[in-house]
């Protein structure tokens, strides 16, 4: 059974930090690309970061919204991946999720709630 688990999600002023994670399990963690996405009320869910899978050189890529602010790693032997918040906005305010993919097949974490608000 898949399990992508996040964790670190809170309240946090505005130019504050926070650093989610997420644990997988079920899964050869090191073969799939994950990534970060969120999803704010009223919104559609979009990408946040996106880390390729080690094979493929572990690249990462990032919405415009967050680059220069966000960056996302990943560590095989923990078969964790994270995102590191930096300089937050209200507007980053969101349910963030974790997904993981490879070929068909195409997982997600229940979500992690981030509030950027003083």
């Amino acid at each position: 059974q898949v399990q992508l688990v996040e964790s670190g999600g809170g309240l946090v002023q505005p130019g504050g930090s926070l650093r989610l994670s997420c644990a997988a399990s079920g899964i050869a963690f090191s073969i799939y690309d994950m990534g970060w996405y969120r999803q704010a009320p009223g919104k559609q869910r979009e990408l946040v970061a996106g880390i390729s899978s080690f094979a493929s050189g572990g690249r990462t890529n990032y919405a415009d919204s967050v680059k220069g602010r966000f960056t996302i790693w990943r560590d095989n032997a923990k078969n964790t991946v994270y995102l590191q918040m930096n300089s937050l906005k209200p507007e980053d305010t969101a349910v963030y999720f974790c997904n993981s993919r490879r070929l068909r097949d195409d997982y997600w974490g229940q979500g992690t709630q981030v509030t950027v608000s003083s």
